[in-house]
């Protein structure tokens, strides 16, 4: 059998934590990933992301979720892409962290976001993924800077992002599902990072770099 990372190179990346695996969403992956969402991601009627996916109707999420990972997957381009990598814990998929770089080999800088399921919330995985990718993004892809986002109430995100160095970036108003969201950009460089006490490994990092034109 052909190995998936033959016809698409992302599929080649792996990042493992002391707890966690990190890898692209391929699409026998995407049945657990909407029942992962199905469990619930945030209390309702406080999304705490820019589109509020995760208040579908149950008979849209799963295919809401499909076309959104064949979307990032099949726009990505040296110019401009998206590495969705669903999160594993004890071989169960509990939530997805994504990076994004637009014009990255000029300008070095990458951005990111993510979701838990409830049920894996308040275990220390959000900031466990999200120090595997900055790690990657500047150990691996050589980026210069990492920001992300969050609606001014988030704390658990601001949290997270203060524990790993990120520094305050300003504030914006944007439309968040059709309502004014106060909205805190931070930001973080490899100076400026926190980092863990633990060592990212990754595998297939070849592949991907020459993907992306790096």
């Amino acid at each position: 059998m052909t190995a998936p990372a033959s016809y698409w190179p992302p599929f080649a990346l792996t990042l493992t934590t002391p707890r966690l695996v990190l890898r692209p969403i391929r699409d026998e992956d995407i049945p657990a990933a909407v029942e992962a969402a199905l469990g619930g991601v945030h209390e309702p009627g406080r999304s705490p992301f820019s589109r509020p996916w995760a208040e579908s109707p149950a008979g849209e999420l799963g295919p809401n979720m499909a076309q959104w990972y064949w979307r990032c997957r099949g726009n990505m381009s040296p110019g401009e892409w998206t590495l969705l990598l669903g999160i594993w814990q004890d071989g169960g998929f509990i939530g997805c962290q994504d990076l994004e770089g637009k014009d990255f080999v000029t300008l070095r800088t990458v951005s990111s976001g993510s979701w838990l399921t409830k049920s894996a919330q308040g275990q220390g995985f959000g900031k466990e993924m999200r120090a595997a990718v900055v790690s990657y993004a500047f150990d691996y892809l050589k980026a210069e800077v990492a920001e992300s986002e969050a609606a001014a109430w988030n704390e658990k995100s601001l949290g997270v992002s203060r524990s790993l160095g990120y520094e305050l970036n300003g504030t914006t108003r944007a439309s968040w599902g059709g309502k004014m969201q106060e909205v805190q950009k931070v930001r973080v460089t490899p100076a400026t990072f926190k980092r863990p006490d633990w060592t990212l490994k990754v595998e297939g990092h070849e592949p991907m770099a020459q993907f992306l034109g790096l």
